[in-house]
């Protein structure tokens, strides 16, 4: 299967252009929950691909304003290349997103969702049992840990998601990113510059505004609730056992909509299947 048949295309991909600035894409970032948007830049021969802006950088680089100084390069596909060739360059650069791009010219883009429904659709081989691709090491929380902690944890583990335990330690529910974005609050409002808006250590300064003098100037921050994680997490949890295929946990996860499944044996939990983990059993043939 090529990449052509399983990327959203063109005239369904959001974009942002050049020149820009943060504001044009913060919408999409904050209240769209978009991981990343592609740049393009307008020309007399047509529209050229620039870059892609992710959430982290908005958050790494809060004084810069200017699109074309948060924009990155990141790896490229074609229309013609593999969906396994494009498995192997997500796993290998550790990306969710890919843009397609022929002569310049962003033609669509293909994200780890599309290759876990090729998978699930069975246009890409999916008879590995998911013993094989599962992970031994799980991210957990307890379940009474404040909202705020819980979010810090899942940040340093680097991975979208945590395990809740209740008090003896069985699996209790599932908290994730999404969660966590879903109960935010964008609060915006005014502080003395200083240096610079905002609280530097602040962990949820989203956006602050380089300081000029001492005067006041609006500022963006996200609060998150610090109650119990037991409150926002999803305690029905769906669950899978070894000897399921990844296909039948593509289509699972396709179904219910998550990134995810606690791979138990009995009522223990022993693993974690992340979709990124489906792409790891294509790109290893």
């Amino acid at each position: 299967m090529n990449v052509a048949d399983a990327m959203t295309p063109r005239d369904d991909v959001v974009t942002v252009e050049l020149p820009g600035t943060r504001d044009d894409i913060l919408e999409y970032i904050q209240e769209r929950a978009f991981s990343s948007v592609p740049v393009v830049k307008p020309g007399d021969d047509g529209e050229q691909y620039r870059g892609l802006v992710s959430r982290d950088d908005l958050i790494e680089h809060p004084e810069e304003d200017q699109l074309a100084m948060l924009m990155r390069d990141v790896p490229t596909t074609t229309t013609a290349a593999t969906v396994r060739e494009v498995a192997a360059l997500m796993h290998r650069e550790g990306t969710r997103r890919v843009p397609v791009v022929e002569d310049g010219r962003l033609e669509g883009i293909i994200t780890v969702t599309d290759v876990v429904r090729a998978i699930a659709d069975g246009e890409e081989d999916g008879d590995t049992e998911v013993g094989e691709l599962a992970r031994e090491d799980v991210n957990t929380t307890y379940a009474e840990t404040p909202l705020t902690v819980a979010e810090r944890e899942i940040s340093y583990a680097n991975v979208p998601y945590t395990v809740v335990l209740g008090d003896d330690a069985e699996m209790a529910g599932m908290l994730t990113e999404v969660d966590v974005i879903e109960v935010a609050r964008v609060v915006e409002g005014e502080a003395d510059t200083g240096d610079s808006i905002a609280d530097d250590d602040d962990d949820w300064k989203w956006e602050s505004i380089k300081a000029v003098g001492a005067r006041y100037l609006p500022t963006r921050n996200v609060e998150i609730p610090a109650a119990p994680t037991r409150e926002f997490m999803t305690s029905d949890v769906v669950t899978v056992t070894k000897r399921r295929t990844a296909r039948e946990v593509a289509q699972t996860m396709l179904t219910n909509d998550i990134e995810q499944v606690p791979l138990v044996s009995g009522d223990s939990l022993v693993g974690i299947v992340r979709d990124v983990d489906l792409l790891a059993g294509l790109s290893d043939e």
